[in-house]
């Protein structure tokens, strides 16, 4: 559902944690990714398929680099696909990735109310090191954890049971903010309520998004105004 303003209130209700995941949730990224997977697959003569996007949603970031060295027969190994992931990817980071609309008026809104914040990214950890540094987002979360770090990646509650563990709340008592179908599915699996986001690059499963969610925002700011 979409948060109307008297479900705004109950969507808070009872919540110790919110948990978000990182790019397409928390920072405007998502665009970004698809040009890398051109480039990248570009150096080697080969053209990206068109479903590529929707065979890696919510692997980690060692998985994906897994798969791409499998299904394109790649000459690099694992490690040096992820550094090279993470070179193409740090510049547009650093100067082209804003924050999603509202987040920062919701973190403070969070942190006011002793609301826990943690994110559960399946992005690398030195990207996302990064990307804390660059929003200063280490004053807001006490818990940043990449799916490398856990057995599997989303659409597995691994990451989120994970999170809530180190922050210390049960899952029943943690919301969740996703982006895509794969991670809305990883929360709702860990027994968290999920609030899907608008992303313009997910805007082809929006109604997935909302079957799946139990709420669906646009804009951080509509949970608070």
């Amino acid at each position: 559902m979409k948060v109307e303003r008297k479900t705004r209130h109950k969507m808070m209700e009872d919540k110790d944690a919110v948990i978000f995941d990182l790019d397409g949730s928390l920072v405007d990224s998502m665009w970004m990714w698809r040009q890398i997977d051109i480039e990248y697959l570009g150096s080697f003569g080969l053209s990206m398929p068109e479903d590529l996007q929707t065979a890696i949603a919510g692997m980690s970031f060692s998985e994906t680099a897994a798969y791409f060295k499998e299904n394109f027969s790649l000459p690099h190994t694992i490690e040096q696909i992820k550094e090279c992931w993470n070179r193409m990817a740090w510049d547009k980071y650093l100067h082209e990735v804003p924050l999603k609309p509202g987040v920062l008026e919701f973190l403070n809104h969070c942190r006011e109310n002793g609301i826990k914040l943690g994110i559960a990214t399946s992005n690398s950890r030195e990207l996302v090191e990064n990307i804390a540094k660059v929003h200063r987002l280490h004053e807001y979360f006490s818990c940043i954890m990449t799916g490398c770090e856990v057995e599997r990646g989303k659409p597995f509650p691994d990451i989120y049971l994970a999170v809530a563990k180190a922050l210390e709340v049960l899952p029943e008592r943690c919301l969740v903010f996703e982006d895509i179908p794969a991670g809305i599915r990883a929360g709702k699996s860990a027994g968290m309520q999920v609030c899907a986001v608008e992303d313009a690059y997910s805007a082809q499963d929006r109604q997935e998004k909302q079957r799946l969610a139990d709420y669906y925002i646009e804009d951080f700011r509509r949970i608070l105004y």
